[in-house]
């Protein structure tokens, strides 16, 4: 029997964990969490169904797939497209200490990155509509 396991990244989509990661950039309190270091590895939710209806569809298709767009990027770089696309400010900076004592362990979910990256999407010959942050964003907030 054919399996196809999709690894999925932080979903960019309505309802999803995009809207409250702009709220505060929408209020005018944009910023970096710690160090801002750690790495985003992100998709559209449309790259997401398009990758869901190729592995039903493509027999040839088998196995593990990150299904994360191409550019990883750090959460300071995240804050900087947010930023520019909204055109809001992006002054805000939460050390992460005050952040693991209010949070606890929620905060590895922020603070700890991850890069990944779709190299067997991509060898496979898969094309993301949305391979950057700043046009996927430009894409879900109109902008």
């Amino acid at each position: 029997m054919r399996t196809v396991v999709l690894r999925l990244g932080i979903v960019f989509g309505p309802g999803g964990a995009l809207r409250p990661m702009l709220l505060p950039h929408y209020v005018g309190f944009g910023g970096r969490l710690g160090d801002g270091a750690q790495v985003m590895s992100w998709i559209h939710r449309d790259d997401v169904l398009r990758i869901v209806a190729r592995a039903m569809s493509d027999p040839r298709m088998q196995g593990v797939y990150n299904a994360v767009a191409p550019a990883a990027l750090s959460q300071r770089e995240f804050v900087q497209v947010v930023a520019k696309v909204l055109r809001r400010p992006a002054w805000l900076h939460l050390p992460a200490a005050p952040l693991r004592c209010a949070m606890g362990e929620m905060t590895e979910l922020l603070l700890d990155g991850q890069r990944v990256t779709p190299a067997r999407l991509q060898q496979y010959g898969f094309v993301f509509r949305f391979p950057t942050a700043e046009r996927a964003l430009r894409d879900l907030t109109g902008r």
